[in-house]
């Protein structure tokens, strides 16, 4: 057992680490990790005592876990989606508490909302992005359930430790399939990053891995032993998938006395952990207008975000590139520059929203006070006790204004219409002014001119 546990414990908390380190803000890989994690101490528990009540639990969690990343790559423009992914919390509890009490096959009921989500998301498939994404993920989802049902019910195909592996790789493809999500969505390379930290983790699971299959081995039935050797698999195999957070803390640590070398340092950090994960330049060309809006509205959501906005394929924008190289030689190939330059173009397309001097409340004033206040300003008005130190009158006028007559609802659709305008501007100056897009968009006027048959 330990020759097939180690390994498929190591690579899957590996994987579940490496999701979160990603982004973590992001709830939906915080639940794919959560599948993944949960999977791995259920390896962990069958190790310690085969077909243990502990063990058969953990191993349904990851269906919960599962139904959460479905319901959370629901497009956001569904209308059920709020909903789905405000209930996913406490109808997981529920299920979670059944599949406790319930013996042997009736555990099986954690496929239900697992289930359900993959019917949602499989309905909206065509909004999904990429396309394919909804079909590999109900796939992957049948092939967890039916590993499910041969390790919970009276079903003998053999040797459980290798349907357990099944599953291990089933939930492999889960993760990879959620990276691949959220690359897309951000507009990011997946396979430079991805394999740089999968070959430390392979790396980490010879090393580390298997001298501890070896110890369980040498010393079977020592339950102490057993759980110390996972307990070290862990934190070396965390410590692969969490390398750039943890760097961080570490440096911060370290340099607890000197702010500006810990600054230097995370600038320099940010930059090099960007390289792997942004898109080729030369793809930029590729991009539509529904991709260009989407990275705007990105773009604007994480403008006081420097790492963020170092992955974001604007931050190559032909404008950025003129602005730059105006400034003079060398100025472009510094990424933290190009940042900055992104955010005053952005600053820039924001401010021209505004309807006149001074502070409005009107309706011709809400898509720039959204903008230019939660987004460029960086004010989080419906914060508990909201940072009003060092603003001036206008900007204390709009958080009152915000807290007191505009729900939370609104202001994100304000903030979503104020991005789609500035991304039509950005895209209209594109195509005025590059050549390589002025080519392509008038390459794409005849086809669109051809009458339909």
């Amino acid at each position: 057992m330990p020759a097939i546990a180690v390994p498929v414990f190591a690579l899957t908390w590996w994987l579940g680490c490496y999701l979160v380190a990603r982004d973590p803000a992001r709830v939906v890989l915080w639940r794919a990790a959560g599948a993944l994690g949960s999977y791995a101490a259920a390896v962990a528990a069958w190790s310690i005592a085969p077909a243990s009540p502990a063990a058969r639990v953990l191993l349904c969690v990851p269906a919960l876990c599962w139904s959460g990343v479905a319901a959370g790559l629901l497009p956001r423009d569904v209308p059920e989606r709020q909903q789905v992914n405000r209930g996913w919390a406490y109808a997981s509890a529920l299920f979670l508490v059944l599949t406790a009490l319930l013996p042997g096959v009736g555990k099986l009921v954690a496929l239900a909302p697992l289930a359900g989500a993959t019917v949602l998301l499989l309905r909206y498939r065509d909004k999904v992005r990429p396309s394919s994404l909804p079909t590999a993920l109900a796939v992957a989802a049948a092939l967890y359930a039916a590993g499910l049902i041969v390790v919970l019910a009276p079903i003998d195909l053999g040797s459980a430790e290798l349907v357990l592996a099944a599953i291990g790789l089933d939930l492999l493809l889960l993760g990879f399939l959620v990276a691949v999500a959220d690359a897309t969505e951000a507009g990011e390379r997946l396979v430079p990053d991805l394999r740089r930290s999968l070959v430390t983790a392979v790396a980490a699971t010879l090393l580390c891995g298997g001298p501890a299959a070896l110890t369980m081995l040498a010393a079977p039935g020592l339950r102490t032993v057993t759980v110390l050797q996972f307990v070290l698999v862990a934190v070396v195999l965390g410590a692969a998938g969490l390398a750039v957070p943890l760097r961080a803390g570490l440096d911060r640590l370290a340099f607890l006395q000197d702010e500006r070398l810990r600054k230097d340092r995370s600038a320099l950090l940010l930059a090099a952990e960007a390289l792997p994960r942004r898109r080729e330049r030369h793809r930029m060309i590729a991009m539509d207008e529904d991709e260009f809006r989407r990275l705007t509205r990105r773009a604007l959501d994480d403008f006081g975000d420097i790492g963020r906005l170092l992955r974001n394929p604007l931050v190559d924008l032909p404008t950025v590139d003129r602005r730059l190289d105006a400034r003079g030689p060398g100025v472009a190939e510094q990424p933290l520059v190009r940042v900055a330059e992104l955010r005053a173009v952005l600053a820039e397309h924001v401010a021209k929203l505004r309807p006149a001097a001074g502070f409005g409340i009107t309706d011709e004033w809400r898509f720039y006070n959204a903008l230019h206040y939660c987004c460029v300003l960086g004010l989080r008005p419906y914060d508990r006790s909201p940072q009003t130190e060092g603003l001036n009158r206008d900007a204390r006028r709009a958080v009152d204004w915000f807290r007191r007559h505009v729900p939370r609802s609104t202001l994100r659709r304000w903030t979503a219409e104020g991005a789609d305008l500035v991304a039509a501007r950005l895209w209209r100056d594109l195509l005025s002014t590059d050549p390589r897009w002025l080519t392509r968009a008038g390459a794409g006027r005849p086809a669109a001119a051809r009458p339909s048959r």
